[in-house]
């Protein structure tokens, strides 16, 4: 992870701007810039992945072109190699020095050729303007709002933007910003022909894709880390990663102290493939207290990710306290793509592929989000193979016959491709999905809810949420929530579009609470 800002229009010294931009001095501890570009300038914090030495600082620059990055562009070296003939010289190892010869060579055109997952600012000091980009998924993260002047300010957070903009609006996917306008170059989602076939032919694409999607994040300079639910994608990922690297991995889980359901199913998966594995635990003491700092870094009121951000954010906090490791790679996205408990309520295929389309379209404000900012505050770079664009677009496109449950198992395209290769004990493959947030222990979830109740009584409740004309808290934990967002973001809650929940128009998902642990077909799961 590394931290950006570009001013379009520099209207304060350095030392001024400098207290918006140190806000985010964790995504990139290692070395921190601001330089002048234009009117404006782009600024800096380096969190070093690729190209360890000093040579990997940014801004680059290509005559007096600049631009920031934070990202991996995967599969970089045969475009650096091409590049190289051509004539252009480097001067580092880092991926993201091939950008502005890609400008030069592409235009606008080059975003759409990246195999990566990134936002940019560049400045094209021929037309004397800026364009920024953010990749189609939005796994990394990006905003953008209006200063007193009307001038656009880039910022890798929405704390970077609190006191300089009136709005702060996250960037979209898949989309660039140019000559004052945002034009969308990618649509991963939106499928015009379905690919159908039998069931096995559909999971060895899956399979494949999903492996090439590994392999080309474990592509780094600094030292790799897994985090490890003992949950089927997390699984997949340490198994294929360890597979591939030929050599133990260090893998992470993380409970409650008292009843975490899956560091036991975590530790089988972890003996199963010989990784050096970690136990993280957490209390009641200790989730209460971290709670404000979570809403603070995450910028979210949204109830669902605040509770799965719980565990992630301690288990990253250790990870960064007594280990080297710099990258992690997770198990996000899997859910989106192949369903949710809930999912199995869908009343057909296409209501099962639209709701697929419009989780995976809004993954930047929810479970990307939650993954970036907790990794990212401290100090670790994410990657999200599920988030692979070939392999999301090609399990976009399978038949959503194929991935409704029809087979009594949720996700069971991604459970068969991965059969014959016993990468995973059988118990642990095709094991009943339980929601991450329960899943280090129901008691955190009950703790966070009791803990609401005592802060109002129920006309005090119904009183606060009156207040809010925008994604009205419903019950006393979701108005906890806001009231700290409102703390840190005050009148920014649109920046999340609303709460992630269940498909309420689904006969039997018209539930009060996100977990899927409220559903009807909850069954065994987490246990």
């Amino acid at each position: 992870m590394c931290g950006i800002m570009g001013f379009t229009k520099q209207t304060m010294p350095e030392e001024a701007l400098r207290v918006y931009f140190d806000r985010t001095t964790s995504r990139g501890p290692d070395m921190s810039r601001v330089e002048p570009a234009g009117e404006g300038c782009l600024c800096f914090h380096r969190l070093a992945i690729m190209g360890l030495n000093e040579d990997g600082m940014q801004p680059f620059h290509l005559g007096d072109d600049m631009c920031v990055c934070n990202g991996e562009l995967y599969l970089f070296r045969p475009l650096k190699k091409q590049l190289e003939d051509e004539g252009y010289t480097f001067r580092s190892g880092s991926d993201c020095e091939i950008i502005l010869p890609l400008y030069r060579k592409y235009g606008l055109q080059m975003f759409s050729m990246l195999d990566a997952e990134f936002v940019m600012v560049i400045y094209d000091s021929v037309k004397r303007s800026f364009i920024a980009a953010r990749d189609p998924i939005g796994i990394r993260p990006l905003f953008y709002g209006y200063d007193a002047e009307g001038n656009i300010i880039f910022a890798s957070e929405a704390k970077n933007l609190v006191g300089l903009c009136a709005e702060i609006r996250p960037f979209p996917p898949g989309h660039y910003y140019a000559d004052g306008k945002f034009t969308r170059y990618a649509d991963v989602t939106s499928v015009d022909d379905y690919i159908d076939g039998d069931v096995d032919t559909l999971c060895a694409g899956i399979r494949e894709k999903l492996i090439l999607g590994i392999d080309k994040r474990l592509d780094a300079d600094a030292p790799l880390g897994f985090l490890l639910s003992g949950g089927l994608d997390s699984s997949l990922v340490c198994a294929v990663s360890a597979r591939l690297l030929g050599k133990p991995i260090r893998t992470f889980a993380i409970g409650m102290d008292t009843d975490a359901i899956d560091l036991k199913y975590a530790r089988e998966v972890a003996d199963y493939i010989g990784a050096e594995h970690t136990e993280v635990y957490m209390t009641r003491e200790e989730v209460l207290a971290s709670l404000d700092d979570v809403i603070a870094l995450l910028g979210t009121w949204d109830i669902t990710t605040i509770r799965a951000s719980m565990g992630m954010y301690l288990c990253c906090k250790a990870i960064h306290e007594q280990t080297d490791i710099r990258v992690l790679l997770t198990g996000e996205i899997s859910d989106e793509l192949f369903g949710y408990k809930y999912t199995d309520f869908a009343p057909s295929a296409e209501a099962f592929q639209q709701e697929s389309k419009k989780r995976v379209d809004e993954l930047y404000m929810y479970d990307v989000l939650r993954a970036d900012r907790c990794i990212s505050v401290n100090s670790l770079e994410a990657r999200v193979p599920f988030g692979d664009l070939d392999f999301v677009k090609y399990v976009m496109s399978i038949n959503p016959e194929k991935k409704m449950n029809r087979y009594n198992m949720g996700k069971y395209l991604l459970r068969h491709a991965f059969e014959r290769d016993k990468l995973l004990p059988d118990d642990i493959l095709w094991r009943q999905k339980a929601a991450f947030s329960d899943a280090v222990g129901h008691s955190m979830v009950d703790d966070l809810k009791d803990y609401a109740e005592t802060r109002y009584t129920d006309a005090e409740f119904a009183a606060r949420c009156r207040q809010y004309d925008f994604a009205r808290p419903f019950t006393k934990e979701s108005l906890l929530y806001r009231e700290i967002f409102e703390k840190h973001y005050p009148g920014q809650a649109r920046m999340v579009r609303d709460f992630w929940m269940p498909n309420r128009e689904w006969e039997g998902c018209d539930v009060n609470d996100p977990s899927a642990r409220v559903l009807a077909n909850y069954g065994d799961s987490g246990k």
